[in-house]
């Protein structure tokens, strides 16, 4: 009989072990779940991760701007007049060289998509002004081409291309 009880007692003591540890763990993770799940990011970053818009009604040399990822972004609907000035540009004087084709999808080459932020120090230019008809930085004075190449002033580099593409002939998904 003593037997008996001995086997009962290791029983009863390895289940409150096993008890309490289930209950330490649940508690645990009861006390972590809110600091892993507030290093998540935002439902509106989440949401802005990728930006669809509709081309269609954006005319022929309007610029227009969207926020994608909390940043400005101009879509720029140009003219042919715009894209030949663009295209007509000895690269080798730039001081950012990049080729037109290079900064618009083929065959889209009437679509600019370009980030609007100055690659100087971070401010929004204005569209159509400057020497070139393509943006002006009013802070510091940096001007760019209808290409968003820059052309004068303190910027070093043309303004960013994101990441787009062409889900249709009047469509695109930024991001």
């Amino acid at each position: 009989m003593a037997h008996t009880e001995t086997q009962d007692t290791t029983t009863r003591r390895d289940f409150l072990y096993i008890a309490t540890g289930a209950v330490g763990a649940v508690g645990v993770a009861g006390m972590v779940w809110p600091f892993v799940s507030q290093m998540q990011p935002d439902a509106s970053v989440l949401a802005l991760s990728t930006t669809e818009v509709d081309l269609s009604p954006i005319a022929e040399g309007q610029i227009v701007t969207v926020q994608w990822r909390g940043k400005p972004i101009f879509i720029s609907h140009r003219t042919p007049e715009e894209i030949k000035a663009a295209e007509n540009v000895d690269v080798a004087s730039l001081r950012d060289p990049q080729p037109d084709s290079a900064r618009v999808k083929q065959g889209k080459d009437q679509w600019l998509v370009v980030i609007g932020i100055c690659t100087h120090l971070g401010c929004v230019p204005l569209g159509h002004q400057g020497e070139y008809h393509g943006w002006f930085c009013p802070c510091h004075g940096s001007v760019y081409d209808t290409s968003g190449r820059i052309r004068q002033g303190p910027a070093p580099l043309n303004l960013e291309l994101p990441p787009y593409n062409f889900v249709s002939d009047t469509q695109i998904v930024i991001g």
